[in-house]
């Protein structure tokens, strides 16, 4: 959660690079205890806006002010809004996919959200492409919301993205098969892996709207849903109560 990745523990970052500099890139699979191998496709890193999802554009859209882009990869967003005459900063822990936005002409920087010599006063915070992800486990959530608290203007509000998982469990009668004593649902773990590089491993979450409202409530915090998707995904805004 609070590491910088170099450029040899950084799968992602590293077919980023390539695909900035080649056009192409090889395989980036996703390795899970919790389904088998997957690959992401390097190129969809790179969409333009009319490429992105429609929650996407719609958090794009209602960006406003300073804006903050948080894991921002390859810089897809931060271009984008560029191109809408917006202002951004885009941050990552990667060294690699850093250097390919900077050379992509945006304002980016090395450095992970939850480092606290990191300041400023953001009217709009992104977190896409699953932005609850980085939160890692619930249990980091009084943690991610006291640290957002620092970096919003008064007004400010995070713009997040995710999903809720519970159709992987959902019965053909529409009941649930969820083990209400093991752990959250949403909660994944990823290992990523690019030309012999391998990552370590890291928790990934997705949130239901219901639990990120009700750790949004104990945190001070408002969640409101901005656009629900065709596939239990959802775009929420987090706003200091």
């Amino acid at each position: 959660m609070d590491t910088l990745l170099g450029a040899g523990k950084d799968p992602m970052g590293a077919a980023i690079y390539d695909f900035h500099k080649t056009g192409k890139a090889g395989k980036l699979i996703v390795h899970s205890s919790m389904f088998d191998d997957d690959e992401i496709p390097v190129a969809d890193l790179f969409r333009k806006f009319d490429k992105m999802p429609a929650l996407e554009q719609k958090a794009l859209e209602c960006a406003t002010g300073n804006i903050l882009d948080v894991g921002a990869g390859s810089g897809c967003h931060s271009v984008a809004l560029q191109e809408m005459g917006k202002k951004c900063l885009a941050i990552d822990i990667s060294e690699l996919s850093v250097k390919v936005m900077q050379e992509r002409g945006v304002d980016a920087r090395l450095v992970n959200l939850y480092d606290e010599s990191f300041v400023g006063q953001f009217d709009t915070i992104l977190m896409l492409m699953n932005g609850t992800g980085i939160i890692g486990r619930l249990e980091n959530m009084q943690k991610f919301f006291n640290r957002i608290k620092y970096l919003l203007a008064p007004g400010g509000r995070v713009i997040v993205d995710s999903s809720d998982l519970r159709y992987l469990y959902e019965e053909e009668d529409g009941s649930l098969m969820i083990d209400l004593a093991d752990e959250y649902y949403g909660l994944l773990d990823y290992q990523m892996e690019y030309k012999g590089i391998l990552g370590e491993p890291f928790d990934w979450i997705y949130v239901d709207f219901e639990t990120l409202s009700y750790y949004a409530e104990q945190n001070g915090f408002k969640a409101e849903m901005i656009a629900e998707g065709e596939h239990y995904d959802y775009l929420a805004a987090l706003s200091i109560k």
